[in-house]
């Protein structure tokens, strides 16, 4: 019922650090069959840049074993972020108007073109569906989506258009877990069986990060550890691995390690997944805290 990994295992600082794969290990096979053959499970981030081939998602469910579970971080479109109009499919491509563009980046409203994604990102990856592989649908919220009426009918137009598969939601502004209103979320979330996401990132004395706050809102408990470096966190013009620079330390580690046998006790299904991808630390995390809840 405790499942542990990171959110990716191709990250190009990981493959460029050496402190993970052996040199012999070369190939995209090879990195998931050895990632695999340590973990229980993965987030895959590349699907939120575009809608994986569904051979791709067939490789993935052939060269990992049985049990195996990978979660989906979902295209950004349907999340509100901006997309690279190169990596819509064609169906969706065709109805974008040049006045629509800004760049090579587009924001879709329409909630037709979005439920056409929807579509083609569950037909993409109805391999790990089939082979009983999938786990959670990633719903990453931006950080500009604060709470309000409008955004929580959204977020049921999300769970409509992910059919029947699970979906978990991720907030990343301060609004929507406030002392005031956490109760409010959570009960909407259990009530629409969608999982809270809990979320550890560095904090500030404002909205622009949230709390971290564990709470269960269905069968299944999902901690995404994003680390803990404030002085990157906000900063402008930097790589993204930079954000994420960060590894958890030993005492933090074990710090989350009485969260998950309290929620083992309820016999859920608890992943912690580490997002401090930024060379080798996510799976030197993840590894030392799979180590520590070994025997619970």
């Amino acid at each position: 019922m405790f499942y542990t990994g990171t959110c990716s295992w191709a990250e190009k600082t990981l493959l460029a650090c050496g402190e993970f794969y052996p040199k012999e290990v070369k190939t995209a096979e090879g990195r998931l069959r050895f990632y695999a053959d340590r973990f229980s499970t993965v987030e895959v981030d590349s699907s939120y840049y575009a809608i994986p081939a569904k051979k791709t998602t067939e490789l993935w469910s052939e060269r990992t074993p049985e049990k195996f579970i990978f979660h989906i971080k979902v295209y950004g479109a349907l999340t509100g972020h901006g997309v690279d109009f190169k990596t819509l499919p064609s169906e969706v491509a065709g109805k974008i108007g040049q006045k629509s563009r800004s760049g090579p980046f587009v924001y879709i409203k329409d909630k037709g073109m979005l439920s056409t994604l929807g579509e083609i990102l569950a037909d993409s990856i109805r391999p790990l569906t089939e082979s009983g592989k999938l786990g959670l649908l990633i719903y990453q919220f931006p950080p500009w989506f604060r709470y309000s009426k409008e955004n929580l009918s959204f977020i049921l137009f999300c769970k409509k258009i992910s059919g029947s598969l699970s979906v978990a939601a991720e907030f990343r502004h301060g609004s929507w877990l406030t002392p005031d209103r956490r109760e409010e979320i959570f009960s909407f979330l259990s009530e629409n069986e969608i999982t809270y996401i809990t979320a550890d990132e560095p904090q500030y004395d404002n909205f622009a990060t949230i709390p971290f706050i564990p709470h269960i809102t269905t069968d299944t408990a999902y901690f995404r550890l994003h680390g803990r470096n404030k002085t990157n966190w906000l900063k402008k013009g930097i790589t993204t691995h930079l954000r994420y620079s960060y590894l958890y330390s030993d005492d933090e580690l074990d710090s989350f390690v009485p969260v998950i046998k309290e929620y083992l006790k309820f016999k859920r299904k608890v992943f912690v997944m580490f997002n401090n991808c930024h060379g080798g630390f996510a799976v030197k995390n993840a590894l030392a805290l799979l180590e520590k809840c070994e025997n619970i």
